[in-house]
């Protein structure tokens, strides 16, 4: 059965059917992958769940074609919903077999996921389930205190068990050069109309009663008055504000950059986005926040200087802020888990 709570920020562990059948705790364990970030908080996904397995749908009807032409992020987006799906699972003491595109001639089918009997989870496991509901991305500026080593010892781990590459860049001179990169994109995508429009139409407002999009304090602006920030971001060309904003966190409240990297296919895209979520879920763990800068990874003029500049051996596909902060966040809007089930197959 479909997980009954107010809000799906409020999923316990308490609830797990444990003596249900495979396919009610898919369904629980869904709970959680549907906290996973995405793309304007798009959550461009759908799950199809049968008695012993779980496919992966990318939601095309939500992909953002000016800023993401490739669904690339898209997919990311569901990678990630997969990672925390991962995460979920092992601490039931179950385990995931994953398959990666298991249909050719379907590419929206992104993943199959079959379930077996697992060991009883790690103290590791249940840190990083506990901070699934606990992950927010973090806007404001970060405390300048080094990353601890146990941190970066992770990022390394997990880049390896998904197949990708993850460079952390703590040095003045690699942040310095990211942040240029960073304002470049911003003055691009915000002298775009196109981008402006389709920004534009993802600001909703979470006290209306939206369980998808943006707020308006995203950008600095009220969100109760998402009406006006959509005019205005539609209006105004704000990206040299936006730039000096963007370069000023990375120099002066960054104390680190992540860098993702594989290949531009939708098994690179997918895997990306298992490590993302897993990421900041370790970083959640230990009191870390994140948020992204994925500009210049969007601007495609400007990604073969993203990957000089973090040494990469494949392409960008995520640039990611991580530091400490003090800051109080409310949840952002989620879809329930009935809103993305979909039937046969």
């Amino acid at each position: 059965m479909i997980p009954n709570v107010t809000s799906p920020w409020s999923i316990t562990a308490g609830d797990f059917p444990e003596k249900g059948s495979l396919h009610d705790k898919i369904l629980f364990l869904l709970g959680y992958a549907i906290l996973a970030p995405s793309g304007h908080n798009s959550q461009p996904w759908l799950f199809r769940v049968s008695d012993s397995y779980l496919d992966v749908i990318a939601d095309r009807t939500r992909a953002l074609p000016v800023v993401d032409p490739q669904d690339r992020a898209l997919e990311i987006s569901c990678g990630a919903a997969i990672g925390l799906l991962e995460v979920a699972t092992r601490r039931f003491g179950l385990k995931t077999d994953l398959e990666i595109t298991p249909n050719a001639d379907d590419p929206d089918l992104l993943a199959r996921i079959r379930f077996a009997s697992g060991s009883q989870p790690s103290t590791e496991e249940i840190a990083l389930f506990d901070a699934i509901p606990n992950r927010h991305t973090n806007r404001t500026a970060f405390s300048m205190d080094t990353l601890p080593a146990t941190f970066t010892k992770g990022c390394t781990d997990i880049a390896l068990e998904t197949g990708i590459e993850i460079r952390v860049l703590a040095e003045i001179e690699d942040r310095v050069e990211l942040a240029i990169l960073v304002a470049e994109g911003d003055r691009r995508q915000f002298d775009d109309p196109c981008f402006r429009r389709e920004l534009a139409a993802w600001i909703h407002s979470k006290r209306l009663g939206s369980r998808d999009g943006m707020s308006g304090a995203c950008l600095g602006m009220p969100d109760l008055l998402a009406g006006v920030d959509r005019l205005v971001i539609r209006t105004f060309d704000m990206g040299d504000g936006i730039a000096a904003a963007d370069e000023a966190k990375i120099l002066s409240g960054t104390p680190a950059l992540l860098v993702f990297g594989s290949a531009d296919t939708t098994p690179g895209w997918v895997n990306t986005g298992r490590a993302l979520g897993r990421v900041t879920l370790l970083a959640t763990s230990l009191g870390l926040a994140t948020s992204y800068l994925n500009q210049p990874v969007e601007v495609d003029a400007l990604r073969p200087d993203v990957k000089f500049v973090a040494g990469l051996d494949s392409q960008p596909q995520i640039l990611l802020r991580v530091g400490r902060s003090q800051a109080t966040l409310a949840p952002t809007a989620r879809r329930d888990v009935s809103e993305v089930i979909v039937q046969g197959g």
